[in-house]
Order: structure tokens, then sequence, then C-alpha cells
């Protein structure tokens, strides 16, 4: 073995152990109960990933993805570290990489967020910007092929860079931290599609242990995935048996539009996205997600992003197709951020004004739900 060669492993033994005593050093995030009226039979846990050193569910991902790097070979000492990203990643990569000396360049949309993009600099991260989310992934290559860096390519390496079988994998803190409840196997775990690889890791636990537990996944407008899955089904997407039939009619698409939710809806079917380990899907208006947001912070002290909204849209529907076939259970969906990312945007009324997003109607649906426990058609 050669001096530069030993150097190389030597740097990336200390990178891994870093990242290890990193994670050593975190908690797990909490499984909040959220409050329900007693007769519905039905407890809903949301798992807060806003706790995590980055603030979000991709603190995971980033950390899993410099691991896999790692011990690939693909990133040494002085890697420029280049990533596509809609914010969240970007921002828990800035981190992993300042963990470990590195540059860090985010290719982002120009309508990300401000918050994160101080969080990325904050890190020693640096953004470049573009002006629609198709180009990230050419612009990304291409400033890790000029920089002699790394892409790390999340949207590619998210369902592979985690260990699906357990291993300290979200999936299986889950089932871990709902072990003593009165229903420790969930009907429905709901999860968003960013990358594919949450859905992904999530569907292949829960056929590898054999759990009943089934996946449903919930996408917003103008996002690839929802009608991906739907054509690669041989039932055409059908409602799952126990889901509410009422209010799940498809969101119309429009092509090359982005999504307008940040961290979930994706342009085009990323490689980490497999349909096959879905159960079922919901398809989100915009304006729906900004709704279940805000009416989370109202009901139960919550204060979360756009996604998390998403998230709870398709959670009230199967929790109301649950109700009206008698079925008692729990359901877990993730809380993937914090509200405080999106003050100047999701959470401020001018902006919603100019991005044509009115989430009073849905926030209505969602005070009669509440009031009849049954989801209005």
């Amino acid at each position: 073995m050669n001096t530069a060669h030993q150097q190389d492993r030597a740097w990336a033994d200390e990178a891994v152990r870093r990242i290890n005593a990193e994670n050593n050093r975190s908690a797990d995030t909490h499984l909040y109960s959220v409050p329900l009226p007693d007769h519905w039979g039905v407890q809903l846990y949301l798992k807060d990933e806003s706790t995590h050193r980055t603030g979000s569910l991709k603190h995971r991902l980033a950390r899993s993805l410099f691991l896999f790097g790692l011990v690939n070979g693909w990133i040494r000492e002085g890697t420029t570290i280049v990533e596509a990203s809609s914010g969240s990643t970007a921002v828990s990569e800035a981190y992993f990489a300042q963990l470990l000396g590195l540059p860090f360049i985010a290719v982002m949309t120009r309508t990300t967020s401000r918050e994160k993009i101080a969080l990325i600099e904050q890190f020693g991260g640096s953004c470049h910007l573009v002006d629609h989310a198709s180009e990230v992934y050419e612009a990304a290559a291409d400033l890790a092929s000029s920089t002699g860096g790394h892409y790390m390519d999340q949207f590619t390496y998210a369902e592979r860079a985690t260990d699906w079988r357990g291993n300290n994998n979200i999936a299986e803190s889950i089932f871990g931290q709902l072990a003593l409840e009165e229903h420790p196997v969930p009907r429905w775990v709901v999860v968003g599609a960013g990358t594919g690889g949450t859905s992904a890791t999530i569907g292949r636990y829960l056929r590898y242990h054999c759990h009943e537990t089934r996946l449903a996944v919930v996408d917003p407008e103008n996002s690839a995935f929802y009608p991906g899955w739907r054509n690669s089904r041989p039932d055409g997407g059908s409602p799952a048996p126990g889901t509410a039939t009422g209010g799940t009619a498809t969101v119309a698409t429009a092509a090359g539009l982005p999504s307008r939710i940040e961290g979930i809806g994706r342009p085009r079917m990323e490689p980490s996205f497999v349909p096959a380990v879905i159960d079922h899907m919901i398809q989100v208006p915009d304006a729906a997600s900004v709704a279940a947001m805000r009416h989370l912070r109202e009901h139960a002290g919550l204060h979360a992003g756009p996604s998390t909204g998403t998230n709870l849209w398709g959670v009230w529907q199967l929790i109301a197709g649950m109700i009206a076939e008698g079925r008692r259970g729990s359901v877990v969906s993730l809380m993937c951020d914090a509200g405080d990312r999106y003050a100047g945007n999701y959470y401020n009324p001018e902006w919603l004004d100019a991005q044509g997003l009115d989430p009073e109607p849905h926030e209505a649906v969602l005070r009669e739900f509440f009031q009849t426990g049954v989801w209005p058609a």
C-alpha cells in the first residue's frame, strides 16, 4: 500500500469516526401523540424530525449519504461536495461537510426560502441558484465536474444509502417508540415523496419484518411521483380498502410547473422512488398543505413546515376511512421540519396571495371533519 493511499484511508477512517461520534451524541427524535376525540378509536403519532441538529428529516439522509460516499471512496480529503436540493438536504449536508472540513455547494432554485439559504451559509456552505427545479441536476453535475468534487445526488442514492432492514433507520425508531402503545403496529404510516428514499426505506422495512402496516405516500400538485405510481399499478392506483373516498380526487397537474411545497414533489420520477413498496398514494392540493400545516399549530401547538401539512392532509383522510369502517388503531406520520424556516413564505399572507394559495376553504374542511369525524365530499 503506497503512502498516498494510506493517507486517504486514514482520513476516511477519521471522517467515518467523526460522523458516527456525532450520531452517538444525538438523542432520538420525539414521537408525539396528537390529541384526537376518544370516540374515534384512533391514535395519531407524529415523529418530530425537526429536533435534529440541522432541523429536519434530511439530517438522517445526509449522514447516510456521507457515510455511503466515504465507504465507496468517492469522498476524500479536500473533496468539494455538491448537491441538488430544495433546501433541507443541503442544510444538513452543509453541516456534515463542515464537520469534515470539506467545501460545500448547494444547487437550488431561486424560490428556496431565505431562511434555508441562511442556514446553509451559516454551516459554511455556498449556494448556486437556478431558475427551474429541472435545472438542478445538470447544474450540480457540472459544478462537481468543474471543481473536481463529488455530486452527492440524493435523488439517486437516497434509497440505497440507508439500511432498510434496521440499523437505526427511521422505521426501526418508530416501531421501537410505539412498543408500549395501545396499538404498537400502526395501520398506516404516511410520508411524503421528496427523494423517494424515506418511503423506500419504510416500505421495505415493513415488508422485511412482515408488519401488517400499510404505507401511504402523499404528493403535492405538479409532482411526477403520483402519476408515475398510478400508472405503474395494475389497478390504476384505485383507493385502498379502508380509505376515505371523498376529497381524494386527482389534482390537476400542469406539465413543466415546479412543486410549490418545498422539500417534496419533483419534476421527474427520481431513481430513489420505489413505487412497488407503496400501498396507497394521495395527491394533495398545495393550499390544502398550507391549511393542514396551520391547523396543526392551532390544534396541537406544533409549528411545522408545509410538507408536514401535506402529510396531514393525507392522514386525516385515512383516519376518516378508519372511522367510517369502525376500525380502531394507530396512524404515524412525520413532522419533517419546523415552521420557522417558512416565516417569509408559507406563513406570510402576502406571499400566499401572490402564489394564488387560499388555505381557508381547506381549513373549513378540517373544521368540519373534526366536528363530525366524516371527510366532506
